[in-house]
């Protein structure tokens, strides 16, 4: 039996509620206690699957979590929550009603294309993956809309399905991989499954090269509360749109196809485009918003005379301008009396805990420095949120 036969039985499910909250410093004083009136194997995976729930919580949030069935993969290669269900919403109202869902992993993806009403065949070749899956359908009572079958993807005949979701495996034994074609099954194959289907989402890494983004297939780079968590590659809809979607929202900025924003001296603001922003090229049109221009071609840094606010970027105002000088900025710092400093950096190799190393931030204020070029020489502007 593996961990999971373990922990569908009616004792390993009792074990899983007594050890829920388990803090992980005495995991060891707990173990021994329960060892005593258990099976070693049983406690051992009590523990181990309460402390993957814990880890879980930030993914799927405390209820789910508290529910589900994990592997450490699972955890770690999962999508958030809150991007599956946006996904999820985006297809359901194309119309679709049928998903194959490809290397479903413990059925994140599958739980919130369910819970939007879609019908959804989740695949993976793990055999404990795909049980966690399963598990997790039942367990969150959406296995009535969620068949999972152990098999390799490559060999899952999708007619029928509205549409194909594809994961890919990014991480390897020695971590993240970063080539497409290394992903397992590679993107190659993941791209012609997708054109065999009315319509397919394939899930990549945001870092994708945008010349590898075929010609036919709209991409969209997804952050959630200003962090990048993926990018999408879409078939069926909108061929060559590139987007930026910010979570909680959504909020998506469309590509105009804008040429690169001038470089123009620091004005009375900075804004700082959100990640999703920067990754998907639309730093122009963010630009165009705030009627700005870049302090450095290189750096995705706008600056503007007037505060504009916009949602794809924090805006900041900007007291000073100097070159960069430890000595004067430690200086400035204790003049103002700045204690709490945010440190910030584009193009700058300053690392931000350095920095307040050497310049001792002590005093009731707060600012901010950027770190960071201005026409191609080093510079630091310092200011506070707009």
């Amino acid at each position: 039996m593996n961990d999971l036969d373990l922990l569908l039985t009616p004792e390993g499910s009792a074990l899983l509620d007594e050890v829920r909250d388990t803090d992980p410093a005495r995991e060891l004083a707990v173990a021994t206690r329960l060892r005593r009136e258990h099976p070693a194997e049983l406690v051992s995976a009590a523990l181990g699957q309460a402390r993957l729930r814990q880890r879980a919580v930030a993914k799927f949030g405390a209820e789910d979590a508290g529910r589900m069935f994990f592997t450490p993969n699972g955890v770690e290669q999962s999508t958030r929550a809150s991007v599956a269900a946006y996904r999820a919403r985006r297809m359901a109202a194309s119309g679709i009603t049928s998903v194959a869902d490809l290397c479903c992993g413990i059925g994140g993806d599958a739980i919130a294309l369910a819970r939007a009403g879609i019908r959804v065949l989740a695949v993976d070749r793990d055999p404990q993956t795909a049980a966690a899956a399963r598990a997790n359908a039942e367990a969150l009572g959406l296995a009535g809309l969620v068949e999972v079958r152990e098999a390799d993807v490559t060999e899952v005949d999708t007619a029928g399905f509205d549409a194909v979701f594809v994961d890919p495996a990014r991480r390897g034994g020695r971590g993240r991989i970063f080539d497409p074609e290394a992903y397992s099954p590679p993107l190659s194959w993941a791209v012609s499954a997708a054109r065999r289907a009315p319509h397919a989402a394939l899930k990549i890494a945001p870092g994708i090269p945008h010349e590898a983004v075929p010609e036919d297939a709209e991409a969209e780079w997804i952050s959630d509360g200003g962090d990048v968590k993926e990018a999408v590659l879409w078939f069926g809809t909108e061929p060559g749109a590139v987007r930026a979607t910010l979570l909680p929202g959504p909020r998506s900025l469309l590509s105009r196809g804008l040429p690169d924003p001038d470089v123009r001296p620091p004005g009375r603001y900075l804004y700082e485009p959100d990640g999703a922003v920067i990754r998907a090229h639309l730093v122009a049109e963010v630009a165009d918003q705030v009627d700005g221009g870049l302090l450095d071609a290189t750096i995705a840094y706008v600056t503007a005379d007037a505060l504009r606010p916009t949602p794809y970027a924090t805006a900041y105002e900007i007291t000073d301008h100097l070159p960069f000088n430890v000595k004067k900025l430690k200086a400035l710092l204790r003049e103002r009396q700045v204690g709490t400093l945010t440190v910030k950096k584009r193009g700058s190799a300053v690392e931000p805990e350095e920095l307040r190393r050497k310049v001792k931030p002590q005093g009731p204020h707060a600012a901010t420095v950027f770190l960071t070029r201005v026409a191609g020489a080093p510079a630091m502007l310092i200011g506070h949120p707009a």
